[in-house]
């Protein structure tokens, strides 16, 4: 009966262990993943145009493809280069993250300088176009996995740089986790903001009562408003993130300028306001800061982004690079 006893006790400690651990690759997972906001946004922002242009009825099975090949991009390619990159090259990642910053930057910038100074792009023009009879369904569908890669990266990049713990069945775990969450909340949120459409047409037109005919007459007028509020937030927030990444990366790699100098702003602005709202008014101050230098670095970049790096991409790969 001792022995028993014994036994219970050690399977109830390894139960407990086993939650514990479970709760901090919970939280671990949590915390990566809210680091990558702008990316998240962006991306789900981003996926609905790859499905315009097809029958309703293609609709969700374009998107489970595109999900599914985001899952194997984070969990089969991503995940084990991120855990050989974590253990055996870990000098490299603030670089690597300082590059993934430097592009949401830019794209973050370009989308500014697009709406400020209006532009065609005869290359995304052309891939978004659905009366292209050569982009069928499974060239949308390759598109948006090689896009989603992209930003799978960056998303795998700064998890990892955000994980704390430094066992790597515990990254590989919290990694894990953080793809999976993502994934299922981008593409989740993307299958709904494309049916909403339909659904307020058949409550339109369907419906018993005149205020549900009025309900979804309304949630088809404002779609166009809802996907347009999600360009801006996931330019903000790319901004954001991006110019944060820069920040933090050079603030690790031993230049404290403009780390410091915005801290130091951020401090002695929130301290002019009242104590609740001390630490909001100082991350706001913060994230703007961010925001305004991820601009700038993302405006710096576009020309050699479009006058040396695209000429260089086209070059090697025998493509003609698109005029802007």
């Amino acid at each position: 009966m001792s022995g028993l006893l014994a036994l219970m006790d050690d399977v109830a400690a390894i139960a407990k262990v086993a939650a514990t651990s479970l709760d901090d690759v919970a939280a671990a997972a949590a915390k990566a993943g809210s680091k990558t906001a702008g990316v998240i946004i962006d991306d789900a922002a981003v996926t609905p145009k790859y499905v315009q242009g097809f029958a309703p009825a293609r609709e969700l099975p374009i998107i489970w493809k595109i999900a599914r090949g985001s899952f194997f991009n984070k969990l089969v390619i991503l995940l084990p280069l991120a855990l050989l990159l974590s253990n055996f090259a870990p000098w490299l990642v603030t670089p690597l993250l300082m590059l993934g910053g430097s592009y949401l930057c830019f794209e973050g910038a370009e989308k500014v300088f697009h709406v400020l100074f209006p532009h065609g792009d005869k290359h995304i023009e052309a891939d978004m176009s659905v009366k292209d009879p050569g982009h069928l369904e499974e060239e949308k569908v390759k598109g948006a996995i090689k896009t989603d890669f992209i930003l799978s990266a960056e998303i795998m990049t700064i998890s990892l740089a955000a994980i704390e713990v430094s066992n790597i069945y515990m990254e590989a775990a919290t990694l894990a986790l953080v793809g999976i969450m993502i994934t299922i909340a981008v593409y989740g949120s993307v299958a709904l903001i494309v049916k909403m459409d339909d659904v307020g047409l058949h409550l339109a037109q369907n419906a018993s009562f005149g205020a549900t005919k009025s309900f979804g007459r309304g949630l088809v007028k404002f779609m166009p408003v809802l996907m347009k509020l999600l360009s801006i937030i996931g330019t903000a927030a790319m901004l954001w993130v991006g110019g944060s990444i820069m920040i933090h990366g050079l603030y690790e790699l031993g230049m404290p300028h403009p780390y410091k100098d915005i801290h130091n702003i951020a401090v002695s602005v929130a301290s002019g306001v009242s104590e609740n709202l001390h630490g909001f008014v100082e991350w706001a101050v913060t994230a703007f800061a961010d925001g305004v230098l991820g601009l700038i670095w993302g405006l710096l970049l576009i020309p050699l982004a479009t006058r040396v790096m695209g000429p260089l991409i086209g070059a090697f790969s025998g493509k003609k690079p698109a005029a802007h």
